[in-house]
């Protein structure tokens, strides 16, 4: 039996190296990491949508994801005044969950409204995630 892999902090930040794909054309990269906060496990096979937002339009940039360690990533080709929406499907995902069936969960979604001013950026946003809360941060 090998020994756990202890994670440091900088580790978590870090996109797997399964998740992590090359930039091409100068494009940018986003990635996050899905952790469950009721039992600290990664957050596998969450639905996530990137949406494009626009002063009279909203358009679907990329539908995915998550690996089963919880993260994904994805290249961009931004444009850099335009607003973004990235939306988790967090409800699914803890509706499937053994022991989470009976418990109120009034989160169907989280919703993060962000923008990537830098089109050769790296833009990763990590989520601790619960069946009523999340938290997240940004991390280049």
């Amino acid at each position: 039996m090998s020994k756990p892999r202890e994670l440091s902090a900088r580790s978590c930040l870090q996109p797997h190296q399964s998740a992590t794909r090359h930039r091409l054309n100068d494009m940018a990269l986003l990635t996050s990491h899905f952790l469950n906060g009721t039992d600290g496990t990664h957050a596998g096979n969450v639905k996530v949508s990137l949406w494009q937002i626009g002063p009279h339009s909203r358009n679907l940039v990329f539908e995915s994801q998550s690996e089963a360690d919880g993260r994904f990533a994805e290249e961009i080709d931004v444009t850099t005044d335009a607003g973004y929406e990235l939306v988790v499907e967090s409800g699914a995902y803890f509706q499937g969950r053994a022991g989470q069936q009976d418990s109120l969960q009034i989160c169907d979604e989280i919703v993060i409204r962000f923008r990537m001013p830098d089109p050769d950026r790296r833009y990763h946003i990590p989520i601790i995630m619960s069946p009523n809360s999340y938290s997240c941060w940004w991390s280049s």
